[in-house]
């Protein structure tokens, strides 16, 4: 922590700091109050008290901070999207969390299979809802947004051809990336290796999550052979010196999200999670959220922690937040347009080389 700052002042100082999000679920960024208000309103078999229902989709309390238990949340999630009028809404409130927290640029990745499920709706009108009202709540609060389409490994190849197919269609109109997620310690990423590839190729920024739940080859994989120029997570990839260096000779940019790591079990403690050390081997390193909803965490908590329980410091911080936008998925002059933006409002005269 800062000298002669309290907790209360250096939470302050991070709410109000300017910040780039570049890892963000849609389907995890669900207000509890809006949930239990759906869930009250759909009828669906959920529990109709807030305590309650907090057990079923945040990590609360003692639950084991394990894979199973952090994937159990979006299953229960999956329930509540039963009209366009509720994904809009919680894309709405997902954008507007998003601007309260002080975020000019948010990329939020959403996985339209999970948001056609309960009423089997075409994923083509899914994807269109999502780019519609993304747009426009976006607008309202003045936040810039890119959407990633996600596909997971566990859920069937022709799936994931089809948002392909999607995003691909709308590269310019909304959608700025492809993302892979999923459980990647029993769903290798080998069968989608060709389509990503043809994503890239069409234009789409790759991102992959990998080195979350499995080891640092996993990483190798996704950097050598899906040519993903982003990481999801990546935190096990300090494990192998090899994975450490091919990443760093890439410059391949880690997604780090310090409580969905620990509530998820890829960490077992905050006090040994490799952010610092992932920084100082060179690697490109930004700080994101990744399920605010299911953490209950705002990204200022992601700075709080990196600074007061991992001893980074708020120019290191600056730094990193630079790196996102270089990472952000966006051409160049806009790219440009808000690294101008972010400098004036971090008071940094020039832009540190990396991480700062």
């Amino acid at each position: 922590m800062p000298p002669n700052s309290s907790p209360f002042e250096l939470q302050q100082e991070l709410a109000v700091l300017p910040k780039v999000d570049l890892h963000r679920h849609l389907e995890g960024s669900l207000r509890l109050k809006t949930l239990l208000e759906v869930a009250r309103q759909e009828d669906l078999d959920l529990p109709q008290e807030e305590a309650e229902l907090r057990e079923r989709v945040q990590i609360a309390g003692e639950q084991p901070k394990t894979l199973p238990n952090f994937l159990s949340k979006f299953r229960t999630l999956r329930q509540i999207y039963r009209s366009p009028e509720i994904i809009r809404r919680v894309t709405r409130e997902a954008i507007e969390d998003a601007a309260e927290d002080q975020i000019r640029y948010l990329e939020l990745r959403f996985t339209p299979v999970a948001l056609s499920q309960a009423k089997d709706f075409p994923l083509a009108e899914v994807v269109d809802w999502v780019i519609e009202f993304a747009t426009e709540a976006a607008e309202q609060v003045g936040v810039r947004v890119g959407l990633i389409a996600s596909v997971n490994r566990h859920e069937p190849i022709r799936l994931a051809e089809r948002v392909v197919e999607l995003a691909v269609a709308r590269i310019g109109d909304g959608i700025a990336g492809l993302d892979l997620a999923g459980n990647e310690g029993e769903y290798p990423a080998e069968p989608f290796v060709s389509l990503f590839r043809s994503a890239r190729a069409a234009g789409l920024g790759i991102t992959v999550h990998a080195g979350e739940w499995a080891g640092a080859g996993s990483v190798l994989h996704a950097v050598n052979e899906m040519q993903a120029s982003r990481i999801g997570h990546g935190v096990r990839v300090m494990e192998d010196p090899q994975a450490v260096q091919v990443a760093r000779a890439a410059r391949t940019v880690f997604e780090v999200c310090l409580t969905s790591n620990l509530h998820s079990g890829a960490v077992s403690d905050m006090g040994i999670h490799p952010l610092a050390q992932m920084i100082d081997s060179g690697l490109q390193v930004t700080l994101n959220t990744d399920d605010p909803g299911i953490s209950n965490i705002r990204l200022s908590d992601e700075y709080y922690t990196a600074v007061a329980e991992l001893g980074l410091s708020i120019e290191s911080l600056k730094g990193l937040i630079l790196a996102a936008v270089q990472a952000a998925f966006v051409p160049d002059r806009g790219k440009r347009e808000l690294e101008s933006e972010l400098k004036q409002a971090l008071g940094l005269a020039s832009v540190p080389d990396a991480q700062g």
